[in-house]
């Protein structure tokens, strides 16, 4: 059934029967797609839809939305240079794809128009919103759950021990924490494990996108990502109804986190020590200077017999002197 544009109630339907659309209901929230056919009236395309709109520019050239190797090179060379991220050839659509999101929010009509941004004398104040889009949001609570096991079984313990006998103070850092389940997924063991009162405890959270750690500051999830949690331990999120389908998790674990922002590959304003690190699933995105920087300077931060996680396809190769393997993608400082 073709409808008009819902900005535009003005222009109907009638004056493009070429128009299709229909929402997928199974999302979070419905999606409008729509199917256009290349019959589309030639004074139609694209400035009859309101800019910013779904369906804004379906009508336009495929060509518009393409990605040259010159601008896939410009957009490259800037997540390495800012974010030591490291974009291969071969994920060139999936970068177009995720340029789709600032193109719309800006009201452009092409990559190239997009890049050309990039390259203006105003460039350097869309750098943050590009590596917002850039980065992966991949996460879940409780994820690499071995890994949590470990940290409320041996590393907790051991730090709770430690700070006991030297008076000092127990600190956690969640590096690349995303919008937050990593962080409230370590502070749920922290209170389930009952630190004595005597001990001061933080948990570090930062990421370098800004946008997901607003979203991981708040707390506040879908009700069914929560559900998704292993059902034993989903009740240690002491969740809180903040709506008909969301939750917050509870205050006694947001009692212990700070959100900061940080670039991984910039200057770390923390002086530690910490205790334990958080590293995970981060270092697959990085060249093997970067990611050798970053362990020697993990390795300075951290105290000895503190303990660093990585993710489930990251490992220390070669392995590194300062560090001993303790269980799967396990380290502890020698």
């Amino acid at each position: 059934m073709s409808t008009p544009c819902r900005r535009c109630p003005s222009r109907a339907a009638s004056c493009r029967p070429w128009l299709i659309t229909w929402e997928w209901p199974s999302r979070p929230l419905p999606l409008p797609l729509a199917l256009v056919s290349r019959s589309v009236p030639p004074a139609l395309r694209p400035s009859s839809y309101c800019r910013g709109t779904a369906v804004h520019g379906l009508a336009a050239d495929e060509s518009d939305y393409a990605l040259s190797d010159r601008d896939f090179e410009l957009i490259a060379g800037i997540a390495r240079d800012q974010a030591g991220i490291v974009i291969r050839a071969h994920k060139s659509a999936m970068i177009r794809g995720r340029l789709m999101r600032r193109l719309r929010a800006l009201q452009l009509r092409s990559v190239a128009e997009y890049c050309e941004l990039l390259r203006s004398s105003d460039g350097h104040k869309e750098l943050p919103s590009l590596l917002n889009v850039l980065t992966t949001n991949h996460t879940a609570f409780f994820r690499e759950r071995h890994h949590l096991d470990h940290l409320r079984s041996e590393a907790l313990p051991d730090s709770y021990s430690r700070a006991l006998k030297h008076n000092s103070r127990v600190r956690i850092w969640s590096s690349a924490s995303s919008t937050g389940e990593e962080p409230y997924s370590i502070a749920a063991m922290v209170h389930a494990s009952q630190p004595p009162k005597a001990i001061d405890l933080r948990v570090l959270a930062t990421d370098i996108d800004t946008d997901v750690l607003d979203k991981a500051e708040r707390g506040e999830y879908a009700r069914e990502v929560v559900e998704r949690s292993p059902a034993d331990l989903k009740p240690l999120l002491l969740c809180e109804p903040a709506g008909a389908d969301t939750v917050r998790i509870g205050a006694a674990l947001r009692r212990h986190l700070t959100f900061k922002q940080l670039n991984l590959i910039t200057e770390w304003p923390m002086r530690g020590p910490f205790d334990v690190i958080f590293c995970r699933n981060v270092m697959i995105y990085f060249d093997a200077p970067t990611k050798k920087s970053i362990v020697d300077r993990c390795v300075d931060l951290l105290r000895p017999g503190g303990w660093l996680y990585l993710g489930h396809s990251e490992s220390l190769s070669p392995p590194h002197p300062a560090f001993e393997l303790i269980g799967r993608t396990i380290y502890r400082r020698r």
